[in-house]
């Protein structure tokens, strides 16, 4: 953990990262564009924030990696200047850019400069998956799934936020649940897909699908955003039923019975110490643990199915 590391941002997220860089006693700068932001950082971290963003920075050689964890609509210029400045290691805050076409093309530039960039999906480092993963692999792998990404519609439509967010907003946040999802049970090599309905600010607004993924796991899902709801994930093995709701605890339902209850000898603590999830990605990241981050390639791919899941 001897690489310095950049902090870009200065907002809730960059402050749960931060925590996490100082538990992990990793070296760190961070920046943000207002000293406003800069002063409650250092109130929230007691670390001292830059002021001025990207632009105040001279010289960027001293950086091997860098965290992005701006709001949606800052990422792709953000990561579009770390990369033309030479650093290749860089964890970006999901979705990775505010539409199919900023991730494709951050893609390909992260291609032309030989850059290492990753989406930060942090509920795969949630303790609950992490078990859910062990058992699935001891049971002998999985039967079928199904997931819902039901999001409250008449919470977001009151939050001041931009229209190109909410517009986009299964993108920015609902694709938490599908790459969790497919991230346990393989990625869909058939899926049909259906879809209407629509919101002043959201198109579609309610969602349903099924398929078979590429571990020969058959799946369904279903969405309903005008409606009642919450995010679920459930998995079948051989031998049980791994239920994720909320996604931060598992539960297991044997085959032969009808209780359902808490999944054993789940240390929590670090989801429970930090923002669920960011601890064991943020140490996988620093510790260059590839193979458990999502890529933007990987995004990049995802979008055979985003695009389907939204009638595209």
């Amino acid at each position: 953990m001897d690489s310095k590391l950049l902090l870009v941002g200065a907002g809730n997220m960059a402050i749960d990262y931060a925590c996490v860089l100082n538990h992990l006693e990793q070296s760190f700068d961070a920046v943000c564009r207002t000293q406003t932001s800069a002063d409650r950082f250092f109130e929230k971290t007691s670390k001292t924030c830059m002021t001025g963003g990207l632009d105040g920075i001279s010289d960027f050689s001293e950086y091997e990696m860098a965290i992005i964890a701006t709001p949606v609509l800052s990422i792709f210029d953000c990561a579009k200047t770390l990369i033309e400045k030479g650093i290749n290691y860089l964890l970006i805050e999901k979705p990775g850019g505010i539409d199919e076409e900023q991730i494709v093309q951050l893609h390909q530039m992260a291609s032309e400069h030989n850059s290492n960039v990753f989406i930060a999906y942090n509920r795969r480092f949630y303790q609950s998956v992490q078990e859910a993963k062990r058992i699935i692999q001891e049971d002998g792998g999985g039967c079928t799934a199904q997931f819902d990404f039901t999001e409250w519609s008449h919470v977001i439509e009151g939050i001041d936020m931009p229209n190109e967010l909410k517009k986009n907003w299964f993108l920015a946040n609902s694709t938490h649940v599908v790459d969790l999802a497919f991230y346990l049970v393989g990625k869909p090599i058939e899926i049909s897909a259906y879809q209407n309905g629509s919101l002043s600010w959201h198109k579609p607004s309610k969602f349903s699908g099924s398929g078979i993924t590429d571990k020969n796991i058959l799946f369904h899902y279903g969405a309903n955003w005008e409606s009642a709801g919450r995010w679920s994930l459930e998995i079948t093995t051989a031998k049980r039923k791994l239920i994720f709701c909320p996604l931060e605890e598992l539960k297991t339902q044997m085959k032969g019975t009808i209780e359902i209850l808490p999944a054993n000898n789940i240390d929590y603590s670090k989801d429970r110490a930090f923002k669920a999830g960011i601890y064991h990605q943020t140490k996988s990241f620093i510790n260059r643990e590839e193979n458990t981050l999502k890529s933007i390639e990987e995004q990049v791919h995802d979008f055979k199915f985003y695009n389907k899941s939204l009638g595209k």
